[in-house]
């Protein structure tokens, strides 16, 4: 039997009250609440993958804290570590498995109680099954409850997710008390509903099933006493009387009437959404909403509200999505559970709104107590999307409620509102919605009524917590085309210039908006053959790609068109320079740079733009444009604006960045870079970046454009290429990014070989060295090595011959070779005392230091280091001094000094962090580890591997499999490994 599924499972997972693990029915230690919102917010898609993004909008919000991804990875860690303890003793499996950009739950959904109570209150619904069956279902379902869902979890996530699986429970309940109250056992259901009501004490639904249980027990009494209850709350906390049905019912008890058994299971909370009931004969639902007792103050309506706009002159097609939403409509009459909602989703232009309006003006009559339209202005470029507020109070008036009478915070707004839909049929319109958060509060809460949204935004949110049933509007069909135009400019003129309008059809492509002005500028001149307008779209094509393609990417264009004609110069201007921008994304600073204006020149097109759809500030203070749009804009680029204009303007946008990479370079190194840059074309207004944190903070921000850069080269600036890859080498290094790594100076390598640049050739060469040393393939990585030192020589380039002996050491020494890591340290030493590179003279000094000490020469090795730390210190070169207390702390714990290694290896760590360098902090942390395992102290030992094993997690380098078996065998030793 289906429900028997997963029971007596060794572990479960608990959402439906606090986040736990069960392990044999015994709760298991998880730690902090923080860790347990991770585990929840992983477990609501067990067996799925969760982007890394999500998660941490589950876990904080919409603005997370500086530092929310190390510590998510820090949590998961930790729960994988909890995972393979609990593997390790028998008592079930909890892994955590990591996947392209998140991670997923790998358990069996059964396993988690939430995920059971959906999937039996789901088997519950096929009404195909006799009643004992569902039942059955159903007991065991609410059987599963434990209190609140995601117990004692802050935040926005955790509350709608809170509110979903409410709604869900109640369902359940009512559910299963109409099961059993038709079949004779209503006593059976009185306990519970009253557990609920008391929970849920606004939620009419559970009230009419208690009187109802009640009632049919023949205890008429204590019904009448549920009713005078719930109708005191709801006078007093939102200001108005029951619905419709509890009132009916109400009355039906005081004359004794015999209650029917039909029962909608419904959730209702006040909150909630909820599906409508059979439509009945048109204006019935009306009439007993007229008839009903008026709540006090509030006078209900003479007439239905009628909101609906007109319908769209000559709507055609769209024969299979009307057919969807009919059928929707019919199912929902069906199978009563919930409101219905349905979200229409489409590219600007495609024709949501008329769709919309047209087919609920079809389908008013099965909604006889009204119908509610608000445009909510989410994708207006004419103004702010329409706060919830405001259309809830533009309902409220259409509802017949008197200014007076209308709450103060939206939280009541709504639920007035909801409670004058109790019981009524009524059709919601919501139209060009931001997305599902603007939507939510004004989505009816009780049977009877139906939600229809459009949004450019595909509003998944609607469809998994609301059970929203999504539409996604595509292009019309040719002989739809045909239809529209003839509708419009009637079937006479169409068919007289038949070819004319194929031809517009084509260039159209489908897209109803462009049909729709096409229409409607023929229409204002019908002395002016089509044949005219099918050649204004002719001249259009000579911009744009053919529109007879049949891409619906033309179509757009279309559309970007007429938008692009409403810009103001200046911002028609950047618009186009768009099209010149190396990358997904832009600051104002970039955006200034690309046109050649000052930051606060730009804030005015950059908000003109904006407004119009076409920049987006998708995170604040960061623009971007859709790859549709930069590639018409490099078309306009083409016929507006001249060669030196164009030149000049990519030139400036890339030294903008190559120059501001440059200095971040300089700071992250505090070296001689072997890179000469040309000065930067005038108004490039490279950022001025005075500190290492903000030259890592801004190379991570600009990390997307800066690799577009280079993989995607622009003709005539081939010597970007390699320029921005050897910027670029340092930082990738230290985020352990070497597949990026490989690729940009792959791409370098070819254009410098191309362009016969013997300087960009011993860049990407090294480079590739470096990447091929990183990825274990240490013959491709002296390859490369010995080409780079090859042509430094050949260049004469003291900065790059040092900088290649600095990373053959590495090599030779990660290999087990430490004298031929000291000779390479050596020569590396030498090239930095002719380039006068001090801060490389420093960085050789400590490395000679630390191949010293690997071959036991300890005194030798501290003389050197110690004279490196001045050196690094004076230059301002973090890295450098971290590695210097590295290699300190090394020196000295080897010569069994374990207090000074600490203090040593807590000053590398705490500069490694400094500087971003998550890989060496990560060896770091072993080391400290060591130390502390041999002075004695395993407690703080194991802390400190426990948190590189995190780092190496995070990272997903090799390492931390190596450290995970060494904790679980603490004989084993991690292998050295030099940073």
């Amino acid at each position: 039997m289906e429900c028997e599924r997963g029971v007596g499972a060794v572990l479960r997972l608990c959402l439906s009250g606090p986040v736990e693990v069960l392990v044999r029915e015994a709760p298991v230690d998880l730690g902090p609440p923080q860790r347990r919102a991770v585990l929840a917010a992983l477990a609501a898609d067990a067996g799925r993958l969760v982007p890394v993004e999500v998660l941490i909008d589950r876990i904080w919000g919409a603005d997370p804290p500086e530092g929310a991804r190390r510590s998510l990875y820090a949590h998961i860690a930790r729960i994988r570590r909890l995972a393979e303890r609990l593997e390790d003793v028998g008592d079930g499996r909890l892994p955590v498995l990591r996947r392209s950009g998140g991670y997923q739950l790998d358990l069996d959904p059964d396993r988690i109680d939430l995920h059971r109570f959906h999937r039996l209150a789901a088997l519950a619904r096929d009404d195909t099954q006799p009643d004992r069956k569902r039942a059955a279902l159903l007991r065991e379902a609410l059987e599963l409850w434990r209190g609140e869902p995601f117990a004692g979890l802050p935040g926005t996530w955790p509350a709608r997710m809170r509110e979903t699986w409410r709604r869900q429970r109640v369902d359940a309940a009512l559910r299963l008390a109409d099961i059993e109250i038709r079949g004779g056992d209503p006593a059976a259901v009185v306990g519970r509903l009253t557990d609920l009501l008391g929970e849920y004490p606004l939620t009419e639904p559970l009230a009419e099933s208690l009187m109802r249980a009640l009632h049919t027990a023949g205890d008429s009494g204590e019904a009448l006493r549920c009713y005078a209850q719930t109708r005191q709350r709801l006078v007093a906390e939102l200001g108005t009387e029951p619905g419709r049905r509890l009132r009916e019912l109400h009355q039906e008890i005081l004359r004794e009437q015999p209650l029917g058994h039909e029962h909608e299971a419904v959730t209702a909370l006040p909150s909630a959404s909820a599906t409508p009931p059979p439509p009945t004969a048109p204006g019935n639902g009306h009439r007993a909403a007229r008839e009903a007792p008026v709540p006090a103050g509030i006078s209900v309506p003479c007439t239905a509200p009628a909101q609906l706009p007109m319908g769209v002159t000559g709507f055609t097609g769209r024969t299979d999505e009307l057919a969807r939403l009919d059928a929707l409509l019919a199912d929902a009459a069906r199978r009563p559970v919930a409101v219905v909602v349905s979200a229409l989703s489409g590219m600007g232009g495609v024709g949501k709104t008329a769709l919309a309006v047209h087919w609920a003006r079809q389908v008013r009559q099965a909604f006889p107590d009204g119908q509610l339209y608000v445009n909510l202005r989410g994708f207006d470029p004419g103004g702010a999307p329409l706060a919830p507020d405001r259309a809830v109070r533009g309902f409220l008036d259409a509802l017949g409620v008197p200014a007076t009478r209308v709450p103060e915070s939206l939280d009541a707004q709504v639920g007035l509102y909801r409670s004058l839909l109790s019981g009524l049929r009524v059709l919601v319109v919501l139209d060009n919605a931001r997305d599902a958060d603007q939507v939510r509060p004004l989505l009816p809460g009780a049977p009877g009524c139906l939600a229809l949204v459009s949004s450019r935004s595909p509003l998944t949110g609607l469809a998994a917590a609301e059970g929203a049933h999504l539409l996604a509007l595509d292009l019309l069909t040719a002989e739809e085309c045909r239809e529209l135009l003839a509708a419009r400019l009637g079937a006479a003129r169409v068919a007289a210039e038949a070819a004319a309008v194929d031809e517009i059809v084509v260039r159209c492509a489908g897209l109803p908006l462009a049909l729709a002005v096409v229409a409607a500028r023929a229409a204002a001149r019908p002395a002016v053959p089509l044949a005219g307008f099918a050649e204004e779209l002719r001249t259009a094509e000579r911009i744009l790609d053919p529109l007879d393609t049949g891409d619906p990417a033309t179509a757009v264009r279309t559309v970007f068109h007429w938008s692009y004609r409403t810009l103001s110069p200046q911002a028609s201007r950047l618009f186009r320079f768009l099209g010149l921008h190396p990358g997904p994304d832009a600051d104002l600073t970039a955006l200034a740079a690309l046109a050649g204006a000052r930051v606060g020149q730009v804030r005015a097109p950059v908000t003109e733009l904006t407004a119009a759809h076409l920049l987006t500030e998708h995170t604040p203070h960061r623009y971007t444009c859709h790859d549709l749009l930069r590639a018409y804009a490099l078309e306009l680029v083409a016929e507006h604006d001249d060669e030196t204009t164009v030149h000049t303007a990519t030139r400036r946008v890339l030294d903008h960045y190559l120059h501001t990479a440059y200095a971040a370079d300089a700071l992250l190194t505090r070296r001689r870079h072997p890179l000469t840059l040309a000065p930067a074309e005038p108004g490039a207004q490279p950022r001025q970046l005075a500190e290492t944190d903000e030259a890592l903070a801004w190379l991570i921000a600009e990390q997307a454009v800066l690799l577009s850069a280079v993989e995607h080269p622009r003709v005539g600036f081939d010597g970007y290429t390699w320029q921005f890859a050897a910027t670029l080498t340092t930082f990738l290094e230290r985020q352990g990014n070497w597949q990026a790594l490989t690729d940009v100076h792959t791409t370098a390598l070819d254009a410098a070989v191309h362009h016969e640049d013997l300087a960009g050739q011993a860049a990407g060469h090294r480079g590739l060295g470096l990447a091929r040393f990183q990825l274990r393939d240490p013959r491709g990585a002296r390859h490369h090595f010995t080409r780079a030192l090859d042509l430094f020589g050949q260049l004469d380039d003291h900065a790059g011959l040092a900088r290649t002996y600095q990373n053959l050491a590495k090599m030779a020494w990660a290999h087990g070779a430490p004298r031929e890591a000291l000779q390479h340290a050596r020569s590396a030493l030498e090239h930095f005392l002719l380039a006068h590179d001090r801060g490389g003279q420093a960085v050789a000094l400590n490395d000679i230091g630390w191949y010293l000490a690997e071959l036991g020469e300890l005194r030798q090795a501290l003389d050197h280091c110690r004279r490196a730390l001045p050196l690094v210190q004076a230059t301002g070169d973090l890295s450098g001094q971290a590695h210097t207390w590295d290699s300190l702390g090394y020196i000295h714990r080897h010569l069994g000094r374990h207090a000074t290694a600490v203090e040593c290896y807590d000053r590398a760590l705490a500069l490694f962090r400094k500087t971003g360098d998550r890989r060496s902090e990560a060896i770091g942390l072993t080391y400290l580890g060591d130390t502390h395992e041999e002075a004695g102290a395993p407690g703080p030992a194991l802390d400190a591997r426990r948190r590189a094993l995190d780092l190496f997690d995070e990272l997903g380098l090799p390492e931390a499999d190596t450290l995970r078996t060494r904790l679980r065998t603490p004989s084993l030793h991690l292998p050295s490994e030099r940073r």
